[in-house]
């Protein structure tokens, strides 16, 4: 890999990077730099937590000027990715004066507007919003020299396509181009040919994209043994931060209320949710107050969360785009990850899929049982009472202790305390979820529909027995 200071980067630059703790440049970052540098337009592949903010952030942040207009505009899907892109390039041009400002939904317009009195040089902007204000005549892009579409398929998945290309149309045609998408569909195509200029492609390989530090694997479960197996994985995994993906907003709202019901500390995120709601969930989730995360694709694209080391899909996604994204939330910054999918058996063709794009196999691995989870929690206890005993402060239960062996043998008494923290003695309440229609593999050239995440209210129950009951 190359380092920041082969890229002949300026001394703020250079500086600011340094100090976020920085050294060497991701594969999309080496290779994008360079070229957006030398005024090239860019299309860049990459997905989520591969470094393509600080790609795409650094060469318009050597290029702003001081005069007082809009010169820089990054598109975004999501609220949270706009506020985080905004947070980074903060973070890489501290050192420089240029000013930033996130435009998005769910705040006040009246206090952007006021913001927008400072005369920032580059916005941050979801789409929705950004028109808003064009319409208001409050932002203008006259003077735009560079644009970025960040998470260009994103974009395109939740219909911004319209809003996409009229903005664009408001742009100067002597304008520096950059987008970066997960995969590069056909509609991502025909915008770089309508609106950039002999851009150049930079992709990390297909391979890279799914992360090798990421453990891939898939279990083959009905739909309604699936709360049953995401409790037992949960039990003998114990991941210190676990993502679960729901399809439908329905479904994040059942799971989530489920897995707090069986002692979990779990809250769920989507996009009914206030911002407000959100920014509290996510700052549980960040503090570890919480540590399982219920989100649907939409909600968590945009999030950037560090320390995640398991990621269930609970639901298998629609397309592989999204598969790409969600599993690329663990393994970063080269910590290993796992990454499982539950897949009914009418699903298996859209697992197929899956592997066949990302050309990696994704492994099959057997349900947990009620033993697995039995012998893990007594493990666990064990070494916690090991633990424990090796940091040598006891207390007052030293003399409780003493108590209880006067009173029962030893073996008995550390027997009883095994079952307790292991939670064997935890109530087992049978949950039933509603079912979700499931996914079926449907052929590359077949027309593409626009996702409504609320539809999917399918009725398909499976009738075998629940293979974890928890007695």
């Amino acid at each position: 890999m190359m380092l920041f200071k082969e890229l002949n980067l300026s001394k703020p630059i250079l500086s600011a990077i340094e100090e976020i703790g920085f050294e060497q440049a991701t594969p999309i970052q080496e290779q994008a730099i360079p070229i957006a540098l030398a005024g090239k337009d860019v299309i860049g592949q990459a997905q989520t937590g591969t470094g393509k903010t600080a790609a795409f952030a650094i060469p318009f942040l050597e290029k702003v000027t001081q005069e007082p207009v809009i010169q820089v505009l990054v598109l975004t899907p999501t609220r949270e990715l706009c506020i985080q892109i905004a947070e980074e390039v903060a973070k890489i041009g501290k050192y420089t004066r240029a000013k930033s400002l996130p435009i998005y939904g769910g705040q006040d317009i009246s206090r952007q507007i006021k913001a927008l009195k400072g005369r920032p040089q580059i916005i941050i902007a979801t789409p929705g919003r950004l028109m808003d204000h064009m319409n208001r005549k409050t932002i203008r892009l006259d003077n735009l020299k560079m644009i970025v579409l960040d998470e260009a398929d994103e974009m395109l998945n939740m219909g911004f396509l319209e809003d996409i290309e009229h903005i664009l149309s408001f742009c100067p045609e002597e304008k520096q181009t950059m987008m970066f998408s997960a995969t590069m569909r056909p509609e991502i195509r025909n915008i770089a040919n309508k609106f950039m200029v002999d851009p150049e492609i930079v992709r990390v390989k297909t391979q890279e994209l799914t992360v090798p530090m990421i453990q891939q694997n898939y279990y083959e479960v009905p739909e309604r043994k699936k709360l049953d197996v995401l409790c037992a994985l949960l039990d003998i995994q114990s991941p210190e931060l676990a993502l679960v993906f729901g399809r439908t907003k329905r479904r994040v709202d059942e799971l989530a209320d489920a897995l707090q019901k069986r002692g979990y500390l779990a809250e769920g995120i989507h996009g009914d949710l206030s911002q407000r709601q959100r920014d509290t969930v996510m700052s549980k989730f960040r503090k570890a107050q919480i540590d399982i995360l219920v989100a649907t694709d939409v909600a968590a694209r945009g999030l950037d969360i560090t320390g995640v080391t398991h990621v269930y899909n609970f639901d298998i996604p629609l397309d592989v785009d999204s598969y790409v994204h969600r599993i690329g939330r663990t393994g970063r910054a080269g910590q290993e990850g796992i990454a499982s999918t539950f897949v009914e058996p009418r699903e298996l063709g859209q697992l197929r899929n899956i592997e066949r794009t990302i050309k990696k196999r994704i492994e099959r691995q057997s349900l947990p049982s009620f033993s697995d989870v039995r012998k893990e929690k007594q493990r666990t206890a064990a070494n916690k009472i090991i633990d424990i005993i090796e940091d040598g402060n006891f207390g007052e239960f030293k003399y409780i202790a003493e108590n209880l062996i006067n009173e029962y043998d030893s073996v008995t008494a550390l027997s009883a305390a095994l079952k307790i923290i292991s939670g064997t003695t935890k109530e087992y309440i049978p949950i039933e979820l509603t079912a979700e229609k499931p996914v079926f593999f449907k052929d590359k050239g077949a027309p593409r529909k626009r996702k409504n995440y609320n539809e999917h209210k399918g009725s398909h129950k499976a009738k075998r027995r629940p293979l974890y009951s928890g007695k």
